[in-house]
């Protein structure tokens, strides 16, 4: 794969990853065929900052784990009401890891 579209890739989209993963996410693109790149350019992310202002307005309803995939833990914080509010407060610490660990998943499945 041409270097210019897998560095221009990774300007676009590096913010929905961790930093320490966009070396070896750069790498496997490299050596991606272009039929898979068609799809890795399709890809939709979610937005850890994204996550992160959804559980601050609404993590105690546990809407920031449904909008990431986490549908067990959105069940769960929503029937605990967030762990009574200590669940929603961890959890603004931790959404913007898990949403990025999310997208890695995602990716992975194609690279």
């Amino acid at each position: 794969m041409d270097a210019q579209k897998v560095d221009m890739f990774i300007m676009a989209n590096g913010k929905f990853f961790e930093a320490h993963q966009v070396a070896i996410i750069r790498d496997r693109l490299l050596q991606l065929d272009d039929l898979k790149w068609a799809t890795i350019q399709t890809m939709q992310f979610k937005d850890p900052t994204t996550s992160l202002i959804v559980s601050l307005l609404g993590g105690s309803l546990g809407i920031d784990r449904f909008i990431i995939g986490d549908t067990g833990l959105g069940i769960g914080k929503l029937i605990t009401c967030g762990g009574l509010g200590i669940w929603a407060i961890i959890d603004w610490f931790m959404i913007m890891g898990a949403t990025r660990e999310k997208n890695m998943a995602k990716i992975q499945q194609i690279l």
